[in-house]
């Protein structure tokens, strides 16, 4: 589904990605690790084209050469950012709905109730404003309005972050049912190596913007140097 080959990143002559090359298969889940500042962050926006790069990256046999960010969205990749990204003013039904603001009316309510089948708190506090809602709350609200997209591929940068460990089990547990019944692949970048390991099938480690290792997830849980460096034992 998709195939990064040679991929260079970086903000001005700051270069943070170096030859990174990468696949993620159709209804896989794939974890990017790596500490804070490896790089996972800018491989993620060079994918949803918000940060300047230069390589080849290779959607469902499309190349997304030059393609600006509503494009990308078009096409089925959907963009969960680091720090959730949600428009704190707007209530929660408004930042769904901009997820779906592409959709006909009947396509909205189709997608809205299965959203709510996955969060069914949203329903009861959908007028409620977003900036109100706890972290983990709002981080929910950021899958729940990409899932508005109905997309193909979910880009989620460091889910986790600043959440209490039964959030963060909740939200793996949700990713994990949305992707076994939606078919919805998922590239997950993640400091948490131990929770994304144990979700995804595939991973790879980025070390100062280059790829340190790949494989299965067993297969890094197993590493020496791996478990080590990223999971403390």
């Amino acid at each position: 589904m998709l195939d990064i080959r040679g991929l260079h990143a970086g903000y001005g002559e700051l270069e943070a990605l170096h030859e990174v090359s990468l696949r993620v298969e159709p209804g896989s889940i794939v974890a990017l690790l790596g500490a804070n500042g490896a790089g996972k962050t800018t491989c993620l926006r060079a994918i949803s084209a918000t940060v300047s790069h230069v390589g080849t990256i290779v959607f469902e046999d499309t190349l997304l050469a030059d393609r600006a960010p509503e494009h990308v969205a078009r096409m089925g990749i959907a963009h969960v950012p680091e720090g959730r990204g949600t428009l704190s003013e707007l209530s929660v039904w408004e930042n769904l709905a901009l997820g779906g603001y592409l959709s006909r009316p009947a396509q909205m309510r189709e997608r809205y109730r299965r959203v709510v089948e996955y969060f069914p708190w949203l329903d009861k506090r959908k007028r409620q404003p977003a900036g109100t809602l706890s972290g983990g709350e709002q981080q929910m609200l950021a899958i729940a309005r990409a899932l508005m997209m109905q997309p193909k591929l979910m880009l989620l940068d460091e889910p986790s972050l600043g959440l209490g460990p039964l959030f963060v089990r909740d939200i793996f547990d949700l990713l994990r049912r949305i992707n076994r019944d939606e078919g919805v692949a998922m590239l997950i970048a993640e400091q948490n190596a131990a929770m994304a390991l144990s979700l995804a099938a595939h991973a790879y480690v980025l070390e100062t913007g280059r790829i340190a290792a790949g494989g299965t997830a067993a297969e890094l849980a197993a590493d020496d140097r791996v478990r080590k460096s990223y999971l403390g034992y």
